[in-house]
């Protein structure tokens, strides 16, 4: 297993960090204690997860995805030095008003999101605490064309570093980050932390994969002169990069169980995976090893999060991180980019 720090910290965290939206919907409490264990077993000491998950959530299960992993840390709760643990406070969203109301960054629910996940994780800290999308109505989750400016949204990110400082000094959190953000936002919390002494955000959590290299526009510059770590989630774009998607849609398969989430399901999506299985194939290699040993290979990638139902799965995603793409292949990759660019935004 590789490892890097989080930047501008002194913490350890493996290239290869564990996502945990499956615990508690798709995948039970006993599953999701299988795959903690292995994972940690195979070096991986990064593990993400969100106050609002399990995905495809509600009410009913609200929560149980930390709740899940709280149980696994007091197993191994000798461990805990050596693990670093983040989630997230979820903001204003249609239909989750279930978690609380009004959703948003204010100071009393910043408190309560971190005392929330706190008790369900079972620990007395949280070592990464993000922000899983902005405040503000912007474009994320697959949506395209021009957003008008949010003009009912107030500008705050003063305020809410504010309330990030106080918990880093109460001994709740340790460092912050960002998630499903985009230039503007990230510079402005950088700016703030730089005027006022404030907290700095260490990272970003955003998709980038073969069907998703937005990324690389305008925020990977920012990343690397800023030294902001991304955290790339989806590298194998909701599993279409498994492949699977490109015979019969089984009804265990995770769009079949979740068909509101379209990012993935476009015709200019087939064609690219088409176009990227074929490569890989022609090389050696699956199409998940070429997927993932593509992202791990960025130079702005401070982790890579990989996800799983199957302790199969896992190991597979794990394996693909040992691939080191020649710059034949990377080559190849950037043609099939040209001819279909970005199908999964």
């Amino acid at each position: 297993m590789n490892y890097t720090f989080l930047p501008n910290t002194n913490i350890k965290i493996s290239k290869i960090c564990l996502g945990t939206m499956t615990f508690g919907n798709q995948n039970s409490e006993t599953e999701a204690h299988s795959q903690l264990d292995y994972a940690f077993e195979r070096g991986i000491n990064f593990i993400d997860t969100a106050e609002m998950y399990p995905i495809g959530g509600n009410k009913h299960i609200f929560g149980s995805t930390e709740r899940h992993i709280g149980t696994w840390l007091k197993k191994v709760s000798s461990q805990r030095e050596n693990l670093v643990i983040a989630t997230k406070i979820a903001g204003p969203n249609r239909g989750m008003d279930y978690i609380r109301k009004p959703l948003d960054f204010s100071k009393k629910n910043i408190h309560e999101a971190v005392n929330l996940s706190l008790k369900n994780l079972q620990t007395d800290y949280i070592d990464l605490y993000q922000m899983h999308w902005p405040e503000r109505v912007m474009n994320m989750f697959g949506q395209r064309g021009l957003t008008k400016i949010d003009t009912n949204w107030q500008d705050n990110f003063f305020e809410v570093l504010t309330v990030y400082e106080e918990l880093i000094k109460e001994g709740k959190i340790k460092h912050i980050g960002v998630s499903n953000e985009n230039p503007y936002g990230v510079m402005r919390f950088l700016h703030e932390s730089e005027k006022h002494n404030l907290p700095r955000i260490a990272t970003i959590q955003n998709p980038y994969s073969l069907l998703n290299r937005l990324f690389e526009v305008g925020l990977s510059e920012i990343c690397m002169r800023e030294k902001v770590g991304l955290l790339a989630y989806s590298p194998l774009g909701f599993g279409v990069l498994s492949g699977k998607y490109l015979g019969e849609v089984k009804p265990t398969f995770r769009m079949a169980k979740f068909p509101q989430f379209t990012r993935y399901t476009g015709e200019n999506t087939t064609k690219a995976t088409q176009l990227y299985k074929e490569l890989a194939e022609a090389n050696g290699l699956t199409l998940v090893q070429l997927a993932e040993a593509f992202v791990h290979q960025q130079s702005f990638v401070t982790s890579t999060i990989i996800g799983a139902t199957s302790l199969e799965q896992l190991k597979e995603n794990i394996d693909a991180f040992e691939v080191i793409l020649s710059d034949e292949i990377l080559n190849e990759i950037d043609r099939i980019q040209a001819l279909i660019p970005n199908p999964a935004p």
